[in-house]
């Protein structure tokens, strides 16, 4: 074995590599202790999307009357709560999971980037059983698979890569500044009104739009809409932005992350 200093633009991303193993481990501890001693168990993954497509459905389909985009206004929501419901529940662990490691952290040497990683990707799972939840009850509402749903797997990777964008951020602020334990279920409420998830996109003012361009969210739940629903809506020009968008929060955070992770264990 030779050892050799690593490269300063190497970003940790090496790391994962060499340490799979150990991200493996940790993805399934984080899937196990989960679900441990629930009584629905993994079905959670499939309960909040739907029980959030009834909240939804009642007071912006029914009482607000907002358009779907020619969808059925429940298979509109629910293919928006897919990837939205593996974004929410996977930074709010994420975020906080370098914290909640400390005794690790503090006392055996591995490459910290692996615990937000590893904390986000366990929620990968409750996606892809939601997708498939949604694939299955779609014919209920004469929504059928068209060629569009081999463009699932890859939008199911840029969710992750969104996710995992914030999640290294804000993992690597918490262990510096505690208020950002607080600060991210705020951030995730005033995201999702940002997102169109109740609403379509066309009925944001033509003057705001580049601005609400930059939600990184917005292209990727239109993303899944148009692959899973079969959205009549061409959200190409949203998803290039928010590819742009997810980039530089993801290469950010990880400069940042890399600079600040020699001293966790000092903070903790």
């Amino acid at each position: 074995m030779v050892i050799e200093p690593r490269h300063r633009w190497s970003l940790g991303l090496g790391s994962l590599s060499s340490h799979r193993e150990l991200t493996y481990f940790l993805i399934w501890r984080d899937v196990k202790l989960r679900y441990k001693q629930t009584f629905f168990g993994a079905a959670w993954a499939l309960i909040q999307p739907i029980m959030l497509m009834g909240v939804f459905g009642l007071f912006f389909g029914r009482l607000a009357g907002l358009p779907s985009d020619g969808l059925p206004y429940s298979i509109f929501v629910l293919s928006a709560l897919v990837p939205w419901t593996f974004f929410s529940s996977a930074i709010g662990a994420a975020s906080r999971s370098v914290v909640v490691s400390g005794q690790v952290v503090s006392k055996v040497y591995f490459p910290r980037l692996i615990i937000p990683v590893a904390a986000a990707t366990a929620f990968f799972i409750d996606l892809g059983l939601a997708l498939a939840f949604l694939v299955a009850v779609e014919p209920f509402w004469g929504i059928y698979p068209t060629w569009r749903f081999v463009f699932l797997p890859l939008l199911a990777i840029f969710a992750l890569l969104v996710t995992l964008g914030f999640s290294i951020w804000l993992a690597a602020l918490n262990v510096k500044y505690r208020d950002v334990v607080y600060m991210v279920p705020f951030m995730v409420q005033a995201l999702m009104f940002a997102s169109p998830i109740g609403y379509p996109s066309t009925i944001i003012p033509a003057h705001l739009r580049f601005l609400y361009g930059l939600n990184p969210l917005g292209g990727l739940i239109e993303g899944f809409r148009w692959a899973a629903a079969d959205s009549t809506s061409h959200p190409w020009s949203q998803i290039a932005v928010s590819i742009a968008v997810t980039a530089v929060f993801l290469v950010s955070g990880l400069v940042y992350f890399d600079r600040t992770e020699s001293s966790f264990a000092d903070i903790i």
